[in-house]
This record gives C-alpha cells, sequence and structure tokens, in this order.
C-alpha cells in the first residue's frame, strides 16, 4: 500500500491526526484494522467496475 493512499485512507477514517503526531506506529490496532477493510473495500469496487465495463 503506498504511502500516499495510507495518508487517504487516515484521513477518511478520521485518525490522520494520531499518524501525523505519533507516526503509524501510534494508531490503535482498530484502526490499522479498518484501513485494511477500507482498502479491500476499494479494490473489489474497482474490480467489479471494471468487471462490468469488460462485459
Amino acid at each position: 500500500m503506498s504511502e500516499e493512499f495510507k495518508v487517504e485512507l487516515a484521513k477518511d477514517l478520521g485518525f490522520y491526526d494520531t499518524v501525523q503526531r505519533e507516526g503509524w506506529g501510534g494508531i490503535r490496532t482498530r484502526d490499522a484494522g479498518n484501513m485494511v477493510r477500507r482498502a479491500i473495500e476499494i479494490a473489489e469496487k474497482a474490480l467489479r467496475e471494471r468487471h462490468d465495463t469488460d462485459l
């Protein structure tokens, strides 16, 4: 996952201020899990859209 994408996710999920203050090691386990879950949702949506345009 690129740094830019991680930052975008952290901003969207509301914990980017923690990342700025403490670095990635400062985020809660729950926040990390939510970040991964959101990244998977975005990837699945992109795959669905790609599949739909290929039909």
